[in-house]
């Protein structure tokens, strides 16, 4: 069975809902610009014409003011009257004209933007999904790359194991034969480590092209961490780290695949042994929370900073630039593996107090 990452497809989902808020926005900033504009050339238009006027006015009063005496005219009905009637309703209709054309332009104005924003945006959706082809295509030529190198690297250090395997067991009792032993001893650590190395690249890749392989089935969690202790037990007691399980009492059943929460136990424990001191101690705690399993791996270690609690779980964090005990890796694909189980895992530490890392497995 394999269940697909939640990383890869939500992200672009994610990634076109973003678009789609910010194309809406985008709309909204443009429509409000556009009304600012109009209402700031209408604001102009009008205080021209409120000038106009007012220039038309002061004329209007200087000409009567030249006029002899009042009596020389006919009274109210005169021809200057009707006159400046007509002009005054030929510039209204003048007026009316150039607002109307106004509307009608700033309504064009807007019928274009509606034709020319879709067509643009559609444009923008075929090279989106033009980029995303390719680096589908890319991706997968990546992963079948890394798919053949990685088999062929472990092919490699399987051979060197074997032939270690048979080069210390021939051996002899001498100081040179127990020399050779222990060296044995050392490249057979290494290849396991290179291997591990190999297998955390494998998982990353397979988290990006959202095909993480998991096979849950109904597992005991108790027998899980007891199996994680014991895995360990002797890299533990080698540094002088106590490691040990604490509240594991009778069967605790949940659907989970065994391989991978063992997986990332052994990431948890392996993190904690790199960074706790000799003398300091390790516990691994599970406990029924009723609809899930709360797991728990606490050490006596320097502890995070605050500032740090959420991206320890990034790809290739690592404590310092200058850190190079391992990828950076194992953190995230714990995140990715018990993501896909639907639970969720983080981490409550103090600087000077250890840290005790948390994830939850639904029953």
């Amino acid at each position: 069975m394999v269940i697909a990452d939640e990383g890869t497809k939500p992200e672009r989902e994610q990634t076109d809902e973003n678009l789609r808020t910010e194309r809406e926005k985008t709309d909204d900033a443009l429509i409000d610009a556009k009304k600012n504009l109009e209402e700031d050339a209408d604001l102009v238009i009008q205080r021209a014409r409120e000038n106009a006027d007012a220039v038309l006015t002061e004329a209007r009063n200087k000409a009567d003011e030249k006029l002899p005496h009042p009596g020389a005219y006919p009274t109210p009905n005169t021809l200057t009257t009707k006159k400046r009637v007509i002009e005054d309703e030929a510039l209204q209709k003048e007026r009316d004209l150039a607002d109307k054309s106004i509307d009608q332009e700033r309504k064009e104005e807007i019928r274009a933007l509606r034709r020319l924003l879709p067509l643009e945006r559609e444009a923008t959706d075929r090279t989106l999904l033009t980029e995303r082809a390719r680096s589908d295509n890319a991706l997968a030529n990546r992963d079948d790359f890394l798919g053949m190198v990685c088999h062929d690297l472990r092919d490699l250090l399987s051979g060197i194991v074997l032939n270690t395997e048979l080069l210390s067991q021939q051996a002899s009792q001498s100081d040179e034969g127990k020399r050779i032993f222990v060296s044995g001893l050392q490249i057979q650590r290494y290849a396991a480590r290179m291997n591990r190395l190999i297998g955390d690249l494998v998982d990353v890749a397979s988290i990006d092209s959202g095909k993480l392989s998991m096979v849950p089935a109904r597992g005991d969690a108790a027998l899980l961490i007891t199996e994680a202790v014991d895995t360990f037990q002797g890299t533990a007691d080698a540094k002088g780290i106590s490691l040990k399980a604490e509240g594991v009492k009778g069967s605790l059943l949940a659907d989970f695949d065994h391989n991978r929460m063992l997986q990332v136990l052994a990431n948890l424990i392996t993190n904690s042994i790199k960074f706790t001191p000799p003398g300091g101690k390790i516990i691994l705690y599970v406990e029924d929370k009723g609809s899930e399993l709360q797991f728990s791996v606490s050490d006596t270690g320097p502890g995070i900073p605050s500032d740090m609690l959420e991206s320890v779980f990034e790809r290739f964090w690592q404590v310092g630039k200058n850190d190079r005990r391992g990828l950076g890796l194992g953190l995230y694909i714990s995140k990715c593996i018990i993501e896909s189980h639907g639970g969720k895992i983080w981490v409550e530490s103090k600087l000077g107090e250890g840290s005790r890392f948390f994830f939850t497995l639904p029953k």
